[in-house]
């Protein structure tokens, strides 16, 4: 008996020379007491090692930014205000009138608007989540000053986002100026007004 036990124990795969274990068998298949390799053993060994220097590197010693901070240094690279803010001019220039009417500042300003506002309020700002641009009703309000803000704060409730995290005030201004542009066009199929009727001071 005891023999019998012994060399089952011992009992060894011709192919590779390794002993079987005992009582591991599922479906014909039988599990070999064999060694990992040693490529295996040291690529594990040098994970631990790695992963300790991590942790002494990043979490004790602060000396390297963990992957939140990693993320929100890149994200604040694309919400820093490249350009001059518009206010800060030169002492001798004129000042800056708003709405803008430069071509160049308006036309970034469409752009913005067709990337990021017609989803909501159509190409032609006409309307559609989000209120007709183009007539003299508005819920926010309807001077320079007021739009822009919006803009920037947004609606939170209503699904509009707070664009100051997105875009510098230079383009902030471009898209409003862009918007004051829209007002009184005839766009196709207009949604109804909404808010209050705006006049101009």
């Amino acid at each position: 008996m005891e023999e019998s036990k012994k060399k089952i124990h011992e009992e060894i795969d011709p192919l590779t020379n390794d002993k079987f274990v005992p009582d591991h068998e599922f479906d014909g298949i039988r599990e070999l007491n064999n060694n990992p390799p040693s490529w295996l053993n040291i690529l594990f060994v040098i994970t631990l090692i790695f992963g300790y220097a991590y942790l002494v590197n990043y979490h004790w010693f602060k000396a390297g930014d963990l992957q939140e901070e990693a993320y929100a240094k890149e994200i604040a690279k694309y919400t820093i205000i490249e350009e001059e803010d518009v206010e800060q001019v030169a002492e001798n220039a004129l000042p800056i009138v708003y709405p803008l009417t430069d071509e160049t500042r308006l036309a970034d300003g469409a752009k913005i608007f067709a990337n990021n506002c017609a989803v909501c309020h159509l190409a032609e700002g006409q309307g559609l989540v989000g209120p007709n641009l183009t007539d003299d009703y508005w819920i926010h309000g309807g001077s320079y000053d007021e739009v822009k803000t919006l803009i920037m704060n947004g609606v939170i409730a209503k699904g509009m986002i707070a664009w100051k995290t997105q875009l510098s005030k230079k383009k902030i201004d471009n898209v409003a100026s862009y918007i004051f542009t829209l007002r009184g066009t005839n766009p196709p199929n207009p949604k109804a007004p909404e808010g209050e009727l705006y006049k101009a001071e």
